[in-house]
């Protein structure tokens, strides 16, 4: 298989409260690519984090990062995209702040979004992020 999908769940789960019925997963392999789905400040059990914090939500967003990125064979160190979408133009400045520690050295390209909101309106932010496991020598 070309792919290696991880974590897959079904968005009728993710969503009691949506009509909703679309296999997915929280990351995709190909090709030696990482492809994470959209991270924000809820754990993998669904339990937000940090209601009205953007900082909080943005730290556990980059811990989810982090495990994704363990468990499909890469590290933070190999991101090599991300795109910042914020709901709120003053939670800017912590959100960078929090990603930034985490990714101090790593020198990502980077995007980010003001947008009018997210999937659920308690999220403030979400962060995608494309990573590039590295070839053994």
């Amino acid at each position: 298989m070309p792919h290696t999908r991880l974590r897959k769940f079904n968005t009728r789960d993710t969503y009691p409260d949506q009509a909703l019925d679309n296999d997915l997963c929280q990351a995709v392999v190909a090709n030696g690519t990482v492809y994470l789905r959209g991270q924000v400040g809820t754990d993998f059990d669904g339990n937000l984090v940090g209601r009205d914090d953007p900082a909080a939500q943005t730290d556990q967003a980059m811990r989810n990062v982090e495990t994704l990125l363990t468990e499909a064979g890469a590290r933070l160190e190999d991101i090599v995209k991300i795109t910042i979408f914020i709901t709120r133009r003053e939670d800017r400045e912590p959100v960078y702040r929090t990603v930034g520690k985490w990714l101090k050295g790593v020198y990502p390209v980077s995007t980010g979004l003001m947008v009018a909101g997210l999937a659920k309106e308690e999220w403030l932010m979400e962060i995608d992020v494309i990573a590039v496991i590295p070839q053994e020598d």
